[in-house]
């Protein structure tokens, strides 16, 4: 899994920089303001979700942890719908997709939740 969540991590961040890229540069004369505010919304929250998949891989070469693991599909998942439902609004313009991203919101919170609870279960 540590492989898994680290490779996911940096996947994600990298497409960030390159999603973020895409708005400033492609979208910018495309769309408007809000929108624009939008994608950059879903570019930031995937990099930060992508460093934190990146420190669930650590947790997990260091303890075997069960909430380590919730934690990163909790963060793939939560990137997936939060970041993917906002590209899709924004590149799209089906409204109704910005009333499943809150349900990406709550899978991001409950792996953070899920990270603490097993960052508790490091030694030292």
């Amino acid at each position: 899994m540590v492989k898994v969540f680290a490779t996911f991590g940096g996947v994600f961040a990298m497409l960030s920089v390159a999603m973020g890229a895409f708005g400033a540069h492609a979208l910018r004369d495309r769309v408007d303001e809000r929108a624009l505010e939008v994608w950059q919304t879903a570019s930031s929250y995937q990099m930060s979700h992508g460093l934190g998949l990146i420190a669930v891989a650590w947790v997990l070469s260091q303890t075997q942890s069960t909430a380590a693991v919730v934690a990163g599909w909790f963060m793939v998942g939560g990137v997936i719908v939060f970041s993917g439902s906002l590209y899709a609004l924004v590149l799209l313009g089906i409204k109704w997709l910005g009333a499943i991203t809150p349900i990406g919101g709550v899978a991001l919170i409950v792996g953070w939740i899920a990270l603490i609870i097993a960052a508790t279960e490091l030694s030292g």
